[in-house]
């Protein structure tokens, strides 16, 4: 991957589950009503800037599982595949497994 967030965005692959109905028929992601709240941060940026000038460390890290708020993200393709950009805030927590 060629890209390298800024500040306090964070990269994210989204993890998308099959939807199975009760029949066993699986659904392609384009029937999918919904976007997708889980993703692996791929890459994340330098930090935050705090008003003071510093800069304060990211709290999720490369290789965490986070889930996210639904339209917080923006997406782009980079190399044929779709990322999110999201702004660290905008991250409700990191799923431990």
């Amino acid at each position: 991957m060629n890209i390298q967030p800024l500040f306090d965005k964070v990269v994210v692959k989204p993890l998308t589950d099959k939807e199975v109905t009760a029949s066993g028929i699986v659904l392609p992601d384009s029937v999918s009503k919904e976007k997708p709240m889980e993703g692996e941060v791929v890459a994340v940026g330098s930090g935050k800037r705090m008003d003071n000038g510093t800069i304060a460390p990211l709290s999720v890290k490369v290789g965490d599982t986070v889930l996210f708020t639904k339209y917080a993200p923006d997406e782009v393709e980079v190399d044929g595949v779709d990322y999110l950009v999201i702004d660290e805030d905008k991250i409700l927590a990191i799923v431990k497994k």
